[in-house]
């Protein structure tokens, strides 16, 4: 990484309400290019279906970063075809594609933070809410749901006419 040198100033400096000298203490830690782009791919996951990518982290040399996941929708990646018999096998494709990004990332479902859900029909939330309940249970110590933040939106269509539409943003 490269870091600009850390220095301390001080500064004699006028209050202007007192009239009194005071001493300041300006710390100053500027950091250039630490932060790197990656762009993140696995064959198991559905290849993009435009132009994005599957993934990318954003990051430093340590490992600490930011992964934005694309929009996942039922492709089987095996078969390129559309797993979407009923909303629950289209949600657990969805989230097995999430799933295998994250892992090749690095990560897994406890290091996701936000979720973006968009859905085809509102009235079927909780058929897709199940399914996507179960990816979050084991998380965290305990038991606990750690279940990250997420809005759900119903939208009038989807890539391929499917129902469901999920994409992340994971750190670590």
């Amino acid at each position: 990484m490269d870091f600009l040198q850390r220095k301390r100033y001080k500064v004699n400096k006028t209050n202007r309400l007192s009239g009194r000298k005071q001493i300041v203490l300006i710390r100053k830690n500027l950091c250039i290019s630490c932060m790197e782009k990656k762009i993140i791919t696995t064959s198991n996951a559905p290849t993009p279906i435009g132009p994005y990518n599957q993934a990318v982290w954003v990051g430093r040399d340590d490992g600490s970063g930011t992964l934005f996941i694309s929009g996942q929708v039922c492709i089987d990646p095996a078969t390129g075809e559309l797993k979407n018999k009923d909303l629950q096998e289209e949600t657990h494709q969805v989230m097995h594609n999430l799933k295998a990004i994250l892992q090749q990332a690095g990560m897994d479902f406890g290091n996701v933070v936000k979720t973006t859900i968009f859905i085809t029909d509102m009235n079927r939330f909780s058929e897709m809410n199940e399914v996507y309940g179960k990816y979050f249970a084991d998380n965290l110590p305990g038991g606990q749901a750690g279940f990250p933040a997420r809005e759900t939106v119903q939208v009038a269509a989807l890539p391929k006419f499917v129902n469901v539409e999920i994409s992340m943003i994971a750190a670590k």
